[in-house]
C-alpha cells in the first residue's frame, strides 16, 4: 500500500520514498545507488565480509559518479580486466602484476608487515615464485654455468632480538644476466634456474654462490603492458635477488636485496624498493678467497641479516 499525504487541495499525493525505503524496495536511485546495492546483503554475511564489500561498492558507485564514467568506458574496462584473466597461465599471473604496477601489493604488504623498525622490511613477491624452488645445500651454485657477474650470497637469519634461528628455510629466485627468470625461457632454462631452498645452520647462517642479477622490465606483452604503454610509464625493476624466509613461530618475510649500483632504484615500476633493502654488491679481488668459495677471481658479494619478528594470530 503507498503512503500518502494530503495535499493543499485536499488531495491524496504519493509520499516520496526515503532512502531506507528506496534501499528496502530494491527500486533504483542514482543517488542513493551504494545503499540501495549494500541493502541486497544477507543478514547472516560474514561481518568482515559485509565490511569489506559494503565499502568496496561505497567507494566504487562514489568513483563513477566523480568521473562520470561513460558506457564505452566501463565497457572497456570489463574488457581490460577479462584481457588480464585469459593472460594468467601457470608460470604467468597478470593479475598480481596488475596489482604490482598500481601500488596496490606494496600498499597491502605495508599494512601487513609492520617491523617497528627491528625486524627486516618486506616487499611484494612478485610474479614469478611460480614454482617450487629445488632443495640446496649450504654454498650450492645456483646459477650454474652463466656469463654473468659470480657472487657469493651470505647471510644470517635471527629472531627480532638478535638470536640466531638455526634451521630457518631461506627460498631464494632471481633473474639471470639477462634480465629473465627460469619460467620465462623454459625451453632454454631448466626448472629451479637460479632458484633454491636453503635452510640455516646451527647459528642461523645460510651461503650460497650465484650471479649478480640484472635489471629487467616487467612483462610487457600483456594488458598490464599496454597499461604502462599508455600512462608514460616505464616497465622496469631495478636489479634484485628475492627471499622468503621463515621459521616456526616467526612471521614468513617475503623480500628483496636491491642491488645498490642498479638503474631504476628510484623509479621501479611496481613500487617495492625501500632503503633499508638496497645494498652494496662490493667487488672482491682476492684469488686465495675466490678459491675458497668456489668462484673466478674477482668476484662479488653481498651480506644479508635477516631478523624475523614473531608470528601473530594471522600467521
Amino acid at each position: 500500500m503507498t503512503a500518502s499525504r494530503q495535499t493543499p487541495a485536499g488531495s491524496a499525493e504519493p509520499t516520496r520514498p526515503t532512502p531506507s525505503m528506496q534501499a528496502a524496495s530494491g527500486l533504483f536511485n542514482e543517488v542513493h545507488s551504494a545503499e540501495i546495492v549494500n541493502a541486497s546483503i544477507g543478514s547472516a554475511t560474514d561481518p568482515r565480509l559485509r565490511q569489506v564489500l559494503t565499502s568496496l561498492v561505497n567507494h566504487l558507485h562514489s568513483f563513477i559518479k566523480e568521473v562520470r564514467l561513460s558506457e564505452q568506458e566501463w565497457a572497456s574496462a570489463i574488457q581490460f580486466l577479462t584481457d588480464t584473466g585469459q593472460a594468467c597461465t601457470s608460470t604467468r599471473q597478470e593479475f598480481i602484476l596488475l596489482s604490482d604496477v598500481l601500488g596496490a601489493s606494496m600498499l597491502v604488504d605495508s599494512l601487513n608487515n609492520e617491523t617497528d623498525g627491528v625486524a627486516t622490511e618486506s616487499t611484494v613477491e612478485g610474479p614469478f615464485h611460480m614454482v617450487a624452488s629445488p632443495q640446496r645445500a649450504l654454498g650450492d651454485n645456483i646459477a650454474g654455468v652463466d656469463d654473468g657477474e659470480p657472487c657469493l650470497v651470505t647471510g644470517t637469519v635471527t629472531d627480532d632480538q638478535g638470536v640466531p634461528i638455526p634451521g630457518a628455510r631461506v627460498d631464494v629466485w632471481q633473474a639471470d644476466a639477462h634480465g629473465f627468470y627460469d619460467v620465462q625461457q623454459l625451453d632454454q632454462r631448466p626448472e629451479g634456474y637460479l632458484r633454491g631452498l636453503f635452510t640455516s645452520d646451527e647459528n642461523g647462517r645460510f651461503w650460497f654462490r650465484t650471479i649478480v642479477p640484472r635489471y629487467y622490465p616487467i612483462p610487457g606483452d600483456g594488458p598490464v603492458g599496454r597499461l604502462l604503454q599508455v600512462t608514460g610509464r616505464h616497465p622496469n625493476r631495478p636489479a634484485h635477488i628475492h627471499f622468503e624466509v621463515s621459521s616456526p613461530g616467526r612471521h614468513t618475510l617475503t623480500t628483496h636485496v636491491f642491488v645498490a649500483d642498479s638503474p631504476y632504484l628510484y623509479s621501479d615500476a611496481v613500487f617495492a624498493v625501500k632503503s633499508s633493502l638496497v645494498y652494496e654488491f662490493p667487488r672482491v679481488d682476492d684469488p686465495v678467497r675466490a678459491h675458497e668459495v668456489g668462484l673466478p677471481n674477482p668476484f662479488r658479494t653481498v651480506d644479508f641479516a635477516v631478523a624475523l619478528r614473531a608470528a601473530d594470530d594471522t600467521d
